[in-house]
């Protein structure tokens, strides 16, 4: 089982159907990516960014991370916002979270989970900032299901202040921030109405 065979097998009947499908699908996509998103999300196994959307390897350039937390101390998220923005020239940067999510949850526990609780650290920042509304809500899972689309509104702002962000909006470059939350229960999308494409759009947003 060193191997996990099952999965090599169904990389090959995946590869065998979009060649039937499409034949000339991975000698075009060898080539190189010009995708128009770059997708930033959690690392949740239930929210795979390409199906959820419905897009073709190649269309969606993706950094997935633990409650998709945008960290600037995180070389990683930076890096790949630095790529998306500078090299691939992406249009739109779209956060998205999803309702229930665990590491949210666990942020607004008392209790130690051992390394992630550095990471939850800054999730854990947001709550203490909204904790009055959120405690005001009686439902568990609703007060979780808040913080889940405070925490995307936080991430929007912190991708909107972003030097590389900061530096193409300067220079004119079409680019948009999106703020989005996913709902495993119907596996449907929900717009959080965040979309700042300009700094002067930036200004008008309150943290």
């Amino acid at each position: 089982m060193k191997k996990l065979p099952s999965l090599f097998e169904n990389n090959r009947e995946w590869a065998k159907r979009i060649k039937e499908e499409q034949p000339d699908f991975f000698e075009e996509l060898s080539k190189d990516q010009n995708p128009e998103y770059l997708w930033i999300g959690c690392s949740d196994s239930r929210v795979p960014a390409n199906e959820i959307v419905d897009l073709a390897p190649g269309d969606l350039f993706v950094h997935r991370n633990v409650a998709n937390l945008v960290v600037h101390s995180d070389l990683n998220s930076q890096a790949v916002i630095q790529y998306a923005v500078e090299v691939l020239k992406v249009k739109h940067v779209i956060i998205c979270g999803h309702y229930g999510c665990g590491g949210v949850r666990a942020s607004m526990q008392d209790q130690s989970f051992g390394l992630i609780d550095n990471w939850l650290l800054h999730i854990k920042d947001i709550y203490r900032r909204f904790e009055d509304e959120i405690s005001a809500i009686d439902d568990e899972n609703e007060k979780v299901n808040a913080l889940c689309e405070r925490n995307v509104y936080a991430q929007v702002m912190n991708v909107s202040h972003n030097p590389f962000v900061q530096q193409a909006w300067k220079k004119g470059q079409q680019l948009s921030v999106h703020g989005w939350i996913y709902s495993l229960e119907d596996g449907l999308i929900k717009d959080l109405d965040l979309c700042i494409s300009s700094n002067e759009e930036l200004s008008s947003y309150t943290e």
